[in-house]
C-alpha cells in the first residue's frame, strides 16, 4: 500500500494593500482646483457688476419675504381680534377642532399664550391660557355633534376638572365649555369648588360677539397684574 505524504499546512494569503495614491496624481489634481477657483475669482472680479446685480436681486427679494411675512402676521392678528363662531359652525366641528375654536376665541380676547392641550394624558386639560390680567386658565370642552340634543355634561367631568386644574395646571381660573348643556347638579356643584361652566347659550354670545370670556362670567380671582 502506498503511503500518503503528509498534508503540508496551508499559507494564509496576505491581503493585499490598496496602492497608495500617485503623490503626482494628487500634485494635479490640487493644482487643477487651485487653477479653477483663481479662474472663477478673476472672472468675477473682471465682471463685477455681475456680483453687484445678484447682492441687489437677493436684497431685493429678502426684503419683499420680511414684508409680505410682516403682512401675514399683521393680517392673522386682525383676524383673531374679528374671529366669530356662530352655534352651527360649532356644532359641525370634530371635538379636536372645537379645543381649537375654543384656543382661537382665547387669544382673540388676548391671551397670547393660548394653546390646544388635549388629547391622551391631558389630565382634563384642553386648553390653557394666560389673560391680561395674569390669571391661568385652564379649560375642559366637551362637544357635543347634537348641540342641545346630545347628552348633558354631568358631575363626573367636573369632578376630574376639579381634581387636576389647580393642583396640575396652577389654574386660577377652572372652565368647562360645552355646545350642549349641562345636567342640573352640575352649577351647584361648580358654585361650590370654583368652577365656571361655560353652556350653549353662554358659548354662543362668547362667540360671536366681541366680549371676552372674563367679562361674561361672575366670581372671578382678582388680576395677578394690572392690564
Amino acid at each position: 500500500m502506498s503511503r500518503r505524504s503528509p498534508a503540508r499546512p496551508r499559507r494564509r494569503r496576505r491581503s493585499k494593500k490598496a496602492p497608495a495614491s500617485d503623490p503626482l496624481v494628487v500634485l494635479i489634481v490640487a493644482a487643477a482646483a487651485i487653477g479653477l477657483v483663481v479662474t472663477v475669482v478673476t472672472w468675477l472680479l473682471e465682471h463685477w457688476w455681475i456680483l453687484a446685480v445678484a447682492g441687489f436681486v437677493a436684497a431685493v427679494a429678502g426684503g419683499g419675504w420680511l414684508y409680505h411675512r410682516g403682512q401675514r402676521a399683521q393680517w392673522e392678528a386682525v383676524r383673531r381680534r374679528g374671529l366669530r363662531y356662530a352655534l352651527a359652525q360649532l356644532d359641525a366641528l370634530h371635538h379636536r377642532q372645537f379645543e381649537h375654536a375654543v384656543r382661537d376665541l382665547m387669544s382673540r380676547d388676548g391671551c397670547s399664550d393660548a394653546v390646544q392641550v388635549g388629547g391622551a394624558g391631558d389630565n382634563g386639560a384642553d386648553v390653557k391660557a394666560t389673560d391680561p390680567f395674569g390669571r391661568r386658565w385652564v379649560i375642559q370642552c366637551k362637544h357635543r355633534r347634537n348641540g342641545l340634543n346630545g347628552s348633558p355634561v354631568g358631575t363626573p367631568d367636573l369632578h376630574v376638572l376639579n381634581g387636576t386644574a389647580r393642583q396640575l395646571h396652577g389654574a386660577d381660573v377652572v372652565v368647562l365649555v360645552t355646545n350642549g348643556r349641562f345636567t342640573s347638579k352640575c352649577p351647584p356643584l361648580a358654585t361650590s369648588q370654583r368652577l365656571h361652566l361655560v353652556d350653549r347659550r353662554l358659548l354662543g354670545e362668547w362667540a360671536g360677539g366681541s366680549q371676552p370670556l372674563w367679562e361674561l362670567l361672575n366670581r372671578l380671582p382678582p388680576p395677578r397684574r394690572p392690564s
